[in-house]
């Protein structure tokens, strides 16, 4: 078996269709480190959004499997996939998916409240988080009062409260000016070097350099694994204290 955090073997998805079968993945294989970031490349209709939804457990593999440590994501009912999205999973997305009626600390208190965290916890851990992404005097603020990069800063921060293993970022700069589109990018480099794994799905070259590796697809299939050049660390560095190490365990999580 590939040694990694988060591994994918074989792995592939068909479906049907009055046509015929459409296979959008094939035998695709691949063990994801921790520390480490890897970019998703490729054109519209390569198989990235099919491979982050088998990866992250929304979808099961026609063939092959996904391994996170020892669980077979691939084999676990829906509830357990559910509660590995919860535990031990993380994403931001190009649009944030915030919810519009709760203030930025409540969108970060979510996922906190839904593993059970007590109210206590769940407002101590995203004030944490907020002002490690500089964010703590935008904590009562509503979505709609928010710059796009703050809001997708509170969209990361949402991603990290329960201490995932595994952060993934589907084009988290697409709805990015350059300027704030760099913050996120220094603070997902700040994340894969507290030891998580990154998985970054992007169109965007240049976004894509900051991976340690890179996936290039096509057609459904791995065409090229392309390892990066070593990363520079951030340039706004996180708050001291703010980092995994020195949160400690935030929650009693069975894992």
């Amino acid at each position: 078996m590939l040694p990694g955090v988060l591994r994918a073997v074989a792995l592939g998805k068909t479906y049907a269709a009055p046509s015929g079968d459409v296979t959008a993945l094939a035998d695709f294989g691949h063990a994801f480190a921790g520390g480490s970031i890897t970019a998703v490349v490729g054109p519209s209709g390569s198989g990235k959004s099919t491979l982050l939804n088998l990866l992250a457990g929304f979808d099961v593999p026609t063939t092959g499997g996904v391994w996170l440590g020892d669980d077979p994501v691939h084999l676990l009912p829906e509830a357990r996939r559910a509660g590995l999205r919860l535990r031990r999973f993380g994403f931001v997305f190009q649009s944030f998916n915030l919810v519009t009626v709760l203030t930025a600390r409540q969108n970060v208190e979510l996922p906190l409240g839904l593993a059970g965290a007590s109210p206590r916890e769940r407002r101590r851990r995203a004030d944490l988080l907020l002002r490690r992404f500089g964010l703590e005097r935008r904590a009562d603020h509503l979505p709609h009062r928010l710059s796009g990069g703050e809001r997708q800063r509170v969209a990361l921060a949402r991603a990290l409260a329960n201490d995932p293993d595994v952060v993934f970022a589907d084009e988290p700069t697409g709805s990015l000016d350059s300027v704030t589109g760099r913050d996120v990018v220094a603070a997902l480099v700040s994340v894969a070097g507290e030891g998580r794994t990154v998985v970054l799905v992007t169109h965007d070259e240049a976004l894509s350099s900051i991976a340690d590796t890179r996936l290039r697809l096509r057609d459904g299939r791995l065409e090229a694994v392309e390892r990066g050049a070593a990363r520079r660390p951030p340039e706004r560095p996180p708050a001291a204290g703010a980092g995994r190490a020195a949160a400690g365990p935030l929650l009693a999580v069975e894992r």
